[in-house]
Order: C-alpha cells, then sequence, then structure tokens
C-alpha cells in the first residue's frame, strides 16, 4: 500500500532529545502529530515506527525511540500521491511546529507539531478533510503480526 500517515503521539513529560543535526531539542508533555509518507510500503513505515527497536535513521526515530514517547493513534490516506507537506500546512495553523524536524527535503516548517488538547479535534477534523482514516487497534496487532 502507498500512501499519506499521521501518528499521534504522547509524551508522557517534559524532555530533552539529541536530534541529529538538530540539537538538542525540548519537547513539552502532551500530544504531538508527525505526518509522514511511504510510497513503497505504508505497512512495513508503520511497523517500523511503532518498533522501539530500530536503528536511527530519521529524526522521528530520535524522538519515538524515547521511553517517555508513545504513539497512541495512527492515521492514513492510501494514495499514491505523496500528501504530507499538504497535510503538514494543515496542521500548522493549528499546532505548533517543532521546527525544521522531519522536514529538510522539503520548504514546510516542520512535519511535527506539539497540539493542546483544546485543538486536538480540528486537527483530526482536517485529516478527515484529506480523507484520512483512523488506523484500528485490531489493524495495528495485524501490521504487527504481519510484517
Amino acid at each position: 500500500m502507498k500512501g499519506t500517515y499521521c501518528l499521534k503521539i504522547l509524551c508522557k513529560n517534559k524532555i530533552k532529545i539529541e536530534v541529529g543535526a538538530l540539537g538538542e531539542l525540548l519537547f513539552k508533555k502532551g500530544i504531538y502529530l508527525y505526518i509522514g509518507s511511504a510510497l513503497n510500503s505504508l505497512e512495513k513505515r508503520i511497523k517500523r515506527h511503532i518498533s522501539k527497536n530500530k536503528k536511527i535513521y530519521w529524526h522521528i526515530d530520535y524522538f519515538l525511540k524515547n521511553m517517555n514517547v508513545d504513539i497512541k493513534e495512527i492515521y492514513f490516506v492510501s494514495k499514491p500521491v505523496k500528501m504530507e507537506c499538504k497535510t503538514s500546512k494543515s496542521i500548522d495553523t493549528i499546532g505548533t511546529p517543532v521546527k525544521n524536524f522531519g522536514s529538510s527535503d522539503c520548504s514546510c516548517k516542520s512535519h511535527l507539531f506539539f497540539v493542546s488538547t483544546n485543538n486536538i479535534k480540528l486537527a483530526e477534523n482536517a485529516l478527515y478533510k484529506y480523507g484520512y482514516s483512523l488506523i484500528s487497534e485490531i489493524d495495528l496487532k495485524k501490521i504487527m503480526f504481519l510484517l
């Protein structure tokens, strides 16, 4: 499957993490949305993100590897075109971008956003507007088992 995805991530505590060339970043406690794409194998990319035991490659790997960080939900849209920048620009009007995070290959401010609890429904509605669906817990278990 090809497509674009959005990880809804809970950062359980305020933390500092060294994120490659971005250096040390401070993450507030709360909800973050990360938008990415996988035009080869969406299922494998999602499985990789869910796993805590992985080689560090992308900015998001540094964040997700931290024990204070958990993926809570995953949204996706199955289309053969990248929608991550379009989606990121929409979420940028709702959340606070983590400057340059995950966006070194485009002109977006970021692909990771802190979203206040007051604005999370607005962000989810923006995702649904672009055709994203929520991956159910059952589907997540299938992804983990099959890959």
